[in-house]
């Protein structure tokens, strides 16, 4: 009785090492290496739509705050203005060629 009880332990690991191998070996083979790659990739895509989904809902809700300035007449203060190199449109000529007749 007690050959047969390790027999049935040793068919069954021996079992659960074949599986686990076969599926490692599986990984190595061009088709494994391309799931893998696809997971990857489909990870990748996923992240990116999630940051893209990110940065228009604060873009949208950046645009509701100068909308709604504009609506109570206030004066919106651009925050990042100091931030960027270029000159404001009100504070240059947008017909230069005019300047020059």
């Amino acid at each position: 009785m007690k050959r047969l009880l390790w027999l049935g332990v040793g068919l069954a690991v021996g079992a659960v090492v074949v599986h686990k191998l076969t599926r490692k070996a599986h990984s190595y083979t061009p088709g494994g290496i391309a799931e893998s790659l696809s997971e990857s990739a489909g990870g990748f895509v996923a992240s990116l739509r999630s940051f893209v989904d990110d940065v228009r809902e604060g873009m949208a809700e950046r645009e509701q705050e100068i909308h709604q300035a504009f609506a109570d007449g206030v004066l919106y203060e651009d925050e990042f203005a100091e931030l960027r190199d270029d000159e404001r449109i009100g504070d240059r000529n947008i017909f230069p060629e005019e300047g020059r007749r």
